[in-house]
C-alpha cells in the first residue's frame, strides 16, 4: 500500500510508525479516561502507559528473536540490520512484556492495584491493536495468503516488497484489515462490558479470551511464513500461545470472581 508516507532528506516518515504512535496516544488516552472513573488520576496512567510501551516493544522484539532462533544465530548481523529494528515484533511477546511491566510498575507503586489497571488496559488494548493493524495494511507487513476472493488485496510497492516480504502483484487476503475489524468490534464490546463489570480483573481476562479464540482462527489467513512455528509446522507460534492463554483466562477469571471483591457502582 504505502509503506513510505514523506521523506525528508535522510529521515523517512512510515506509514506503519504513525500509525503506531496514534495507537498508543489514544490508547493510553483511553486508559486515562476511564481510570478517571476510578479516582484514579490521569498521569498515573501516562506513567503506567510509557512502562507498557517499552516493556512491550522489549517482549515484542525478544519473542520474534525466539520465534527464529536458530535463522538468528545462524546469521547474527540481523541483529544490527534494518529490518529488525523497524520491525513491530510479535504481538503476544509485546503482551506478555506489557503485563510484566504492568506488574512492576503497580508492585512499585503500592497505591495501584495491577487487576483494577488491567481492566482499564482491556478496551485501550483492543483500540489500540485496531489502528496498530491498519499501520500493517499501509506498510505490507503481516500479509495474507493468496487467495480469489473479490476483497483480496494485491501490493504493488517494492520498497514494502524488499523491507517486509510482501509478494508482489499476488491478490492475498487482507489479514490485517482482518484483525483490524476484529480487535475493534472487541474494543466496542469490551467498552460497553466495562461498565457492567462485576470484579476487578474481569474484563482483562475477557479481553485474553475472545483475543486468543480470534488470534488462533486468524492465524490460518497469515502468509508469512517466517514468523515461527511449533510442533513441525502445524500451529504458528500466536497460535501455540493462544491454546495456553484461552485456558489460562479462564481459570483466573473463576479465579477472581471467587477470591477478588466485588465492583461496587455509583
Amino acid at each position: 500500500m504505502f509503506p513510505k508516507i514523506a521523506e525528508l532528506g535522510p529521515i523517512t516518515l512510515h506509514s506503519y510508525g504513525l500509525f503506531l504512535a496514534i495507537a498508543f496516544l489514544l490508547s493510553i488516552n483511553l486508559m486515562a479516561r476511564l481510570a478517571e472513573q476510578r479516582n484514579i488520576a490521569r498521569n498515573r496512567c501516562w506513567d503506567l502507559g510509557f512502562v507498557i510501551i517499552v516493556s512491550a516493544v522489549l517482549g515484542a522484539k525478544i519473542l520474534m528473536v525466539i520465534s527464529d532462533l536458530e535463522g538468528f544465530i545462524n546469521n547474527p548481523s540481523r541483529f544490527t540490520s534494518i529490518e529488525f529494528w523497524q520491525a513491530g515484533g510479535v504481538y503476544y511477546g509485546g503482551l506478555i512484556g506489557a503485563v510484566g511491566g504492568a506488574v512492576f510498575y503497580t508492585w512499585k507503586s503500592h497505591d495501584l492495584e495491577f487487576w483494577t489497571m488491567a481492566d482499564v488496559a482491556a478496551p485501550a488494548i483492543a483500540l489500540g491493536q485496531s489502528i496498530g493493524r491498519l499501520g500493517c495494511f499501509a506498510a505490507g507487513c503481516d500479509y495474507g495468503k493468496p487467495t480469489d476472493l473479490p476483497w483480496a488485496i494485491t501490493f504493488t510497492s517494492e520498497y514494502a516488497h524488499r523491507f517486509v516480504g510482501v509478494p508482489i502483484g499476488i491478490p492475498l487476503h487482507p489479514s490485517q484489515i482482518y484483525e483490524s475489524v476484529v480487535t475493534f468490534g472487541l474494543f466496542v464490546f469490551l467498552l460497553w462490558i466495562y461498565q457492567k463489570r462485576r470484579f476487578s480483573g474481569q474484563i482483562f481476562c475477557i479481553y485474553l479470551f475472545f483475543y486468543g479464540v480470534t488470534r488462533f482462527g486468524l492465524e490460518f489467513f497469515r502468509g508469512d511464513y517466517n514468523r515461527g512455528f511449533v510442533m513441525d509446522g502445524l500451529l504458528s507460534t500466536s497460535q501455540f500461545i493462544s491454546l495456553l492463554i484461552v485456558p489460562l483466562a479462564i481459570a483466573i477469571y473463576f479465579f477472581l470472581r471467587k477470591s477478588v471483591p466485588q465492583v461496587i457502582r455509583g
